[in-house]
């Protein structure tokens, strides 16, 4: 009887220990997951910083190159003021299809990418 009380008594300690053990490795790979998520983000985010900075310099080149083209300065800027309005217009009327999907579709093949097929 007493061997019965001992065997189930390591039975429990063991199922404990694996219980603990699971969750410990669902909140590391959840963490490992989170990690990667956020380390694509800042990277994005740094190279859309540096690619934002280079269009505004290209942008600002080519308003000024088209303003002596067209005889007054303003105009370049006036004229592609009104493209990149035109721009925004589509993109708004097709966010949708170009990119809200194709950013959650990035952001679920993060979450759920193996790194060991990587």
């Amino acid at each position: 009887m007493k061997d019965k009380a001992i065997l189930i008594e390591m039975f429990f300690e063991k199922v404990e220990s694996y219980t603990k053990t699971t969750l410990e490795l669902y909140r590391l790979k959840a963490i490992d997951k989170l990690t990667d998520v956020f380390a694509t983000i800042a990277s994005s985010l740094i190279i859309a910083v540096v690619v934002a900075l280079s269009f505004i310099l290209i942008s600002v080149g080519l308003a000024l190159f088209l303003g002596e083209l067209l005889g007054k300065g303003y105009y370049g800027f006036f004229l592609l003021g009104g493209v990149y309005v035109v721009i925004a217009v589509l993109v708004s009327m097709n966010r949708k299809d170009w990119l809200e999907i194709k950013l959650n579709d990035y952001l679920i093949n993060q979450i759920f990418k193996d790194k060991d097929n990587v």
